[in-house]
């Protein structure tokens, strides 16, 4: 497994101008530098893979679902809007030599209500036909996108990894599989590892974040429970930190990052990735 970390640690919007902090991850020991795809006219896209590439840096890409881009909205505004930044960051995927696009595609981030079973009924269709539109789009780029299940506070629509299961084979394409963030999980599953088992090969990305969305090793995770899980299920993909600054305030308010979680951003990163290196050998 390689073992990464996000660019939510630093900064958000991340642009061309943080692209030094690829030698500071690298410096870290990190295998992985996960793109938060906040704004992709932001980034240089092009100098990115050969910043990534000179680092000796594997790129995986997770995006930011905002209410304008919601494939699940009423509005068939929004939905063409998500549609296409998800097909954008597909494209910005394939153009940085990765495979690997992953994030609540399903819907806006915040999204909670009571609505009728109608309503619900209505949400997901218009979800899964634009997640069988955005598989062929995923599919000709050789890339895979991973469904991320949230916490009850952050989405009312996939907060377990069987909803999460069940979405994905509705939607019945291939370039799907989904992401597994502790961090949720640890308040929506009954047990970690047995969510990761009943994910199996349907397993491609896991986000490896403290309860509290701090150091990695620090809290309450069963960490030997999620090691051992995904030993049985054979997983070999990439185990991503990430985590969330307090220093920017758009970014802690969405996150709900009220206080720091470390000493430094910094020492969460390379203490994190330290204890990880350790658990997954």
């Amino acid at each position: 497994m390689k073992i990464g970390v996000n660019t939510f640690v630093w900064t958000s919007p991340f642009t061309t101008k943080d692209f030094g902090l690829a030698a500071k991850i690298r410096s870290m020991g990190f295998d992985i530098i996960e793109i938060a795809v906040e704004d992709a006219s932001l980034i240089d896209v092009p100098l990115l893979k050969r910043t990534a590439e000179d680092e000796g840096l594997s790129i995986t890409i997770c995006g930011a679902f905002g209410t304008t881009r919601d494939i699940s909205s009423d509005d068939p505004a929004i939905r063409r809007n998500g549609v296409d930044y998800i097909a954008e960051c597909i494209r910005l995927t394939e153009a940085v030599g990765s495979s690997l696009f992953a994030g609540p595609v399903y819907s806006a981030v915040g999204k909670t209500r009571m609505v009728s079973p109608e309503q619900k009924a209505r949400e997901r269709a218009w979800c899964v036909e634009n997640l069988r539109q955005l598989g062929k789009v995923a599919s000709d780029a050789g890339v895979t996108v991973c469904i991320e299940p949230l916490n009850r506070f952050e989405t009312d629509m996939i907060n377990l990894v069987d909803q999460a299961i069940a979405l994905i084979e509705e939607v019945g394409h291939p370039a799907y599989k989904m992401l597994v963030d502790t961090f949720h999980a640890n308040i929506e599953e009954k047990s970690i590892p047995d969510a990761i088992r009943r994910a199996g090969s349907l397993l491609g990305h896991l986000h490896a974040c403290e309860n509290d969305r701090g150091t990695p090793g620090t809290g309450h995770v069963d960490w030997i429970g999620v090691r051992d899980a995904l030993r049985e299920i054979g997983y070999a993909g990439p185990v991503v930190i990430e985590s969330f600054t307090p220093g920017i305030v758009e970014i802690a308010k969405a996150a709900a990052i009220w206080r720091p979680l470390a000493p430094s951003q910094d020492e969460l990163a390379r203490e994190g990735g330290r204890f990880l290196r350790q658990l997954l050998g």
